[in-house]
């Protein structure tokens, strides 16, 4: 349980109200039970959720609001039937804290979709207690929840993993794309985007970008090492590459046409999309003809995102990040609107709530 105490026992930074400005914040983390890991917050990625929380997007936050789930950090306790985790292991929590533990969902390592989920900031937990996520200087979680960062791995970089990373590792690995030499089309340059584009490489994969910008032609090829990048605007660009693709992955979340993407698929291809537009419109020919998938995604999980880490650690696969302390995460959100960022932004927690 989490309860709000001038004097508590956890330093974060909230929204108040539909503002979505954030603010210095203080409240009371439950105590360690017995099958949970303490940990103490080093680093937590910044996630276009957390903008659309904050402000209420979707017209269910609670305020005082907490946001962030791409957690990284240092275990400083354990409860007493925790056998996998101990004090100083390098962990992480990612978009949920909590589920049935009961279900064919969980019991199939889906409890992404358990529908008794609970999201790391605005759920609303068994007890009954609203989730307060990681933009604070510690967080309790139930081991399940928790996943261990290799040795050596950067906890700053680790940190997008647990929302960016997995929600691209997620379909690729249920579309059976980790087949080296087939073609991998990226829609959108952005946190998740560059994910793709480093998975589809670390898999064989031919990575082509697509963007509405030609700024994001040098990063996509020079920085990323994609091996193409093609203009979405551009009409002959897109005609050229019909046909061509085995998987798709569309990262992008502003509304766009789905229909010129879909014939760039080989027959048989896989669209996946991970974003939410406000509304999606297909020509049936667009999948029937040519026997393509359109499929949707979101997160991953429990045994998916330690086996991804894990890949990421042996591969060397680090996300592209710009670090900032807390006191600046008002100008961050508001950059991460207008699409500022190469590629994620991660909180300096650790060093935000010196004292």
């Amino acid at each position: 349980m989490a309860v709000e105490c001038e004097n508590g026992n956890c330093h974060a930074w909230a929204a108040r109200d539909p503002s979505g400005i954030l603010s210095p914040y203080k409240f009371e983390r439950r105590t360690v039970r017995s099958d949970d890991v303490s940990l103490r917050i080093t680093h937590c990625g910044v996630c276009y959720a957390d903008v659309a929380w904050t402000r209420n997007m979707l017209h269910n936050s609670m305020y005082p609001l907490v946001p962030g789930h791409e957690i990284a950090g240092v275990v400083t306790e354990v409860g007493s039937e925790v056998k996998i985790f101990k004090v100083g292991d390098h962990v992480g929590v990612g978009t949920y804290v909590n589920s049935c533990q009961d279900c064919e969902n969980c019991n199939g390592f889906l409890e992404n979709h358990c529908s008794k989920n609970v999201f790391t900031f605005n759920g609303v937990d068994a007890d009954g207690s609203v989730t307060k996520g990681g933009y604070s200087s510690h967080i309790v979680v139930h081991q399940r929840y928790c996943f261990k960062i290799p040795d050596g791995y950067p906890l700053a970089k680790a940190a997008p993993l647990l929302c960016a990373g997995i929600t691209v590792y997620t379909p690729m690995m249920r579309h059976n794309m980790k087949q080296p030499g087939k073609s991998l089309g990226v829609i959108g340059l952005g946190g998740l985007g560059h994910m793709a584009v480093k998975f589809g490489k670390a898999f064989g994969l031919k990575v082509t970008v697509f963007s509405t910008s030609e700024s994001k032609r040098e990063e996509a090829t020079s920085l990323l090492g994609a091996h193409n990048f093609v203009l979405s605007s551009d009409e002959n660009q897109m005609e050229t590459l019909k046909g061509s693709l085995h998987f798709i992955l569309d990262t992008t979340s502003a509304d766009h046409p789905l229909d010129p993407y879909l014939s760039l698929l080989k027959v048989g291809g896989v669209m996946v999309l991970l974003s939410f537009p406000s509304e999606i419109k297909v020509h049936p020919a667009n999948l029937n003809l040519g026997a393509r998938c359109l499929s949707g995604s979101v997160t991953g999980g429990t045994k998916d995102t330690q086996e991804m880490i894990n890949f990421c650690a042996a591969n060397k696969i680090y996300p592209e990040i710009e670090m900032i302390k807390i006191n600046y995460i008002n100008e961050a959100l508001q950059r991460l609107i207008g699409r500022d960022v190469r590629f994620r932004f991660v909180i300096d927690i650790e060093n935000s709530f010196k004292q």
